[in-house]
């Protein structure tokens, strides 16, 4: 049972967009168009003399191809067929007359001729949208919805038709193309009192294809839900990949994964960064936060600068960055991606943002949980909701290992500024709570915790763990490989993956690419193989377009959670493929770690970047050869370079290489003997 989402088992969609704006129209599996924020859908039939027809929502996943043109436009490309029957869809947003318009171009083939239906529908992918009139368009080219938004077609219809609910749907009436339809007369209006209004446009040929475009105008939505202000109509899709890190593999499967996660982070950063286009067309802290890591990443600042500037005004006057009430990780999340800010961009914070520090600083402080006893989470942040895949209320340690960057963030962000007491008192801070999340991790009894770390005081190593890797991936506030956090890993991997995915079996109930991906991340951080394997199980749960939904069904491997397209899980995609070529690992860098051995057989460069680092843009490029390949690193640095080790798979370990040089890399006869390069079990687990 679900309280808000009617469709468990397929929560799958594809955004289409421009970059700059953030109306996000979505495309589900078999082509059906949602122009508006949960609203009303437009669908195409293939009707045939014969009886044949094409209902691309009807047709198994083996008869319908969706994919994702990424060039001048973003385009989401839905392919039907039925014996020699093909009906070709092709959805995008653009600008006509400098206004953002869906453009849907259909194109049907039958050697025997028929008819293409264009249908207005009462739903979208999570449900029913209720429709109350329809009316047909003056030249019978289209029609009115609700008296508002308008579906325009490029020519007159040969028939128009439409019913309500008592009549039944519109498709009844469609009837036998030979024989025209059931209903001869056109139906130009209909108004339902149920809201179940349904709408037809039919287009008769007696060749072997025929085509049309259909448009619907966003200019009202774009006024009422969108960025009209701040829309920028000149920022396009090649400029704006001009302007990202590139990733160059010759594993077209990720190509094409990195490819789309940066269309889809684009996308959902055009205004609010938010995690979905849909579902979760909203902001929260949390997502935001670790989406504009990833940004900042690939280097784009601009949109990561827009957002932190927004949020002082999210600030309670407690210091609370609020997303929700009962979430207490914000605050952490606020300062470690503030100092991130400073770090890979050198750029310092505006004064407006610096002066919600302090209170932010002291929030953290006050919400710890003291008294006179001394409970397992004492000294803890209070019990709380906090994300949801962890569980109901309780004392997570996810809470507190963000508080605990968050306090260091500002210690470091006090620093730069030559604030000597306030960056003491913040690191005394968050020495205090940390002392007091030791604490309280090493009186839980071993059989609970399995010398790891569970979500909370009170809880077994169960899927909820998998918050406390947090403290891992991406907070480093333990050295690689602890024994603490690869206890946590071991079991995780031993009680909560299914077909190779991490499985939360808590309110989410399915298979998650971003925490697989977060556990591949403190696995390569471990020098652990086994990331690889996770690496490959995510890229094959996405869908044909690249995308992830939240939560994947075990069994029809469609969305079973949030948003159909996870904003979370692009910006964690993009982060695996860049830490797999470079990493930061405290004061030094570390290149190569992650890059699968197969990839250096052929002769096809690899290279990724420019990314951002503490020490400036960088990007790596290594030149395969049958003999010794050759590395390369492009740098910027704003200072004094840093330490940098290389740690190709099946190539010898180099420490403190110098930068500025084509590096030689030196294969390993034996590649199982690496010793940068062996599974990182628990102390006391077993393999």
């Amino acid at each position: 049972f679900s309280f808000s989402h009617v469709n468990l088992t397929h929560r799958n969609w594809t955004a289409i967009g421009l970059p700059d704006l953030s109306i996000y129209p979505i495309v589900d599996p078999r082509g059906l168009v949602t122009p508006l924020q949960d609203g009303w859908s437009i669908d195409f039939w293939l009707l045939d003399p014969s009886a044949r027809a094409i209902i691309p929502s009807q047709m198994h996943d083996e008869s319908v191809r969706q994919e994702l043109r990424m060039g001048q436009d973003l385009a989401v490309v839905t392919t039907s067929r039925k014996d020699d029957l093909v009906l070709r869809q092709s959805a995008k947003v653009v600008l006509r007359d400098g206004e953002p318009t869906v453009q849907i171009d259909v194109e049907a083939t039958n050697p025997r001729g028929g008819a293409l239906v264009v249908s207005v529908r009462p739903f979208n992918p999570e449900g029913v949208q209720f429709i109350d009139q329809i009316v047909a368009r003056e030249q019978r080219d289209g029609w009115r919805v609700d008296g508002g938004l308008e579906v325009i077609i490029d020519r007159p219809a040969d028939q128009l038709l439409a019913s309500d609910y008592s009549h039944g749907d519109v498709f009844s009436l469609l009837g036998d193309v030979t024989g025209r339809s059931v209903a001869p007369e056109d139906h130009r209006e209909v108004t339902c009192s149920v809201g179940m209004a349904t709408a037809a446009a039919m287009y008769r040929f007696d060749g072997d294809r025929t085509s049309i475009q259909v448009c619907v105008p966003l200019m009202q939505e774009v006024a009422t839900l969108g960025n009209l202000k701040e829309f920028d109509a000149g920022v396009s899709w090649p400029g704006i990949r001009s302007e990202v890190a590139a990733l160059h593999v010759p594993d077209a499967k990720f190509q094409f994964l990195y490819d789309a996660a940066i269309h889809t982070l684009v996308l959902l950063s055009a205004d609010e960064i938010v995690p979905g286009p849909y579902t979760y067309r909203r902001f929260w802290f949390r997502d935001a936060c670790l989406m504009m890591n990833s940004l900042l990443a690939i280097g784009l600042t601009g949109r990561c600068r827009r957002a932190i500037e927004r949020f002082p005004a999210r600030q309670l006057r407690n210091g609370y960055f609020r997303s929700q009430e009962g979430e207490w990780d914000s605050n952490g999340q606020v300062l470690w991606i503030l100092d991130r800010y400073e770090q890979l961009t050198g750029e310092p914070l505006s004064q407006d943002v610096l002066e919600s520090l302090p209170q932010a600083v002291t929030w953290i402080d006050r919400k710890r949980v003291r008294g006179d006893d001394d409970p397992p989470h004492a000294g803890l942040l209070p019990a709380g909701f906090s994300a949801e895949h962890l569980g109901p209320n309780d004392y997570y340690y996810w809470d507190d290992f963000w508080a605990e960057a968050g306090l260091r963030a500002a210690g470091r962000i006090y620093d730069r500024l030559g604030r000597r007491r306030e960056a003491e008192d913040a690191r005394a801070k968050a020495d205090d709570l940390r002392a007091s999340i030791d604490r309280s991790i090493h009186r839980l009894p071993a059989w609970r915790s399995l010398s790891g770390i569970p979500a909370s005081p009170y809880r077994r190593i169960d899927a909820g763990a998998v918050g406390s890797l947090v403290a891992d991936y991406p907070l480093q506030l333990f050295p690689p490989a602890a024994p603490p956090i690869m206890a946590t890993v071991d079991a995780l991997l031993r009680r909560c993956f299914l077909r190779g995915g991490f499985f939360q079996d808590m309110i989410h109930s399915g298979i998650n690419a971003y925490l697989t991906l977060d556990i591949a991340q403190t696995l390569l951080r471990a020098r652990d193989p086994r990331y690889r394997e996770l690496i490959e199980v995510v890229a094959r749960l996405a869908s044909p377009t690249g995308q992830w939904p939240e939560a994947i069904h075990p069994q029809s491997g469609g969305g079973c959670m949030g948003d159909g397209q996870h904003g979370w899980a692009a910006a964690e995609w993009v982060m695996m493929m860049r830490n797999c070529f470079v990493r930061e690992e405290g004061d030094r860098l570390i290149i190569g770690s992650g890059i699968f051995a197969e990839w250096l057989e052929g002769d096809e460069e690899l290279s990724f970047g420019p990314t951002l680092t503490p020490w400036g843009p960088v990007t790596v490029r290594i030149q395969p050869t049958h003999a010794e390949p050759t590395l390369t690193i492009e740098a910027s640095w704003r200072g004094q370079p840093p330490r940098i080790d290389v740690e190709i798979p099946g190539f010898r370990k180099l420490d403190d290489v110098d930068g500025a040089a084509t590096i030689t890399l030196e294969p390993i006869e034996d590649a199982s003997q690496e010793p940068h390069l062996q599974s990182a079990f628990a102390e006391g687990s077993q393999p």
